[in-house]
């Protein structure tokens, strides 16, 4: 894939992600008054909104994570490990354009 063809995933990935943030909309706070809602019914707003707090930090660190690999593509720096400065394979970038370092050094080898 040449430059152009991982900024087109870049972007397109970057839309959807952000297409799942305003799609999740407002997390309104757990109603905690037990004469409207019962103890279970709780637990399970509580863990859902855990669960939906969780996704949407993971999506922005995602967008952030894309953000910088087109900023690196924009600079000439796109698909170099910046740990061993070794070239990232290329089916490694298709799946994650986002990721700074191959995968020996994501695996901690030397």
């Amino acid at each position: 894939m040449d430059a152009e063809g991982f900024r087109s995933l870049i972007r397109r990935r970057i839309k959807e992600v952000e297409a799942l943030l305003d799609a999740a909309g407002d997390t309104k706070p757990v109603e905690l008054d037990q004469s409207r809602v019962g103890r279970l019914s709780r637990m399970d707003a509580i863990q859902a909104q855990a669960l939906s707090a969780e996704t949407e930090r993971r999506r922005r660190i995602e967008l952030s994570r894309l953000r910088s690999a087109r900023k690196r593509l924009d600079e000439g720096e796109f698909g170099g490990c910046i740990d061993c400065g070794e070239p990232i394979a290329e089916k490694r970038l298709q799946h994650d354009p986002g990721a700074t370092v191959c995968i020996d050094c994501a695996r901690g080898s030397d």
